[in-house]
């Protein structure tokens, strides 16, 4: 293992990220984003999230997660709809799940 071209990658990583975290307040006064893009913007920060949490629940190791996982995101979705302590979200749904496995559902 190189160790010094390792540590360079972690370099230029490290300042490339504090670049751009500190891009978007330096730069924000200078740029105006009209008010549609803002909507499309926001709109897929919502696709995008949930392509991750179906793509997190109903799949496993490339195959399939099976029901019980799907079915515990379902309730733990379904409380948080519903606004529900945060708390009682996790539980509801770990909940739902390992139940589920418990009588044998895959």
């Amino acid at each position: 293992m190189n160790t010094p071209l390792l540590l360079a990658g972690i370099a230029i990583l490290a300042i490339g990220t504090f670049s751009l975290r500190i891009a978007g307040p330096a730069l924000r006064s200078r740029f105006e984003i009209p008010e549609r893009v803002q909507s499309l913007l926001a709109a897929a920060a919502i696709v995008l999230l949930t392509a991750l949490v179906a793509t997190a629940a109903l799949t496993d190791g490339g195959g399939s997660a099976g029901v019980a996982r799907p079915a515990g995101v379902l309730v733990g979705g379904v409380l948080a709809w519903r606004k529900a302590p945060f708390i009682l979200v996790v539980v509801a749904a770990a909940a739902t799940a390992a139940g589920l496995r418990l009588l044998g559902v895959p």
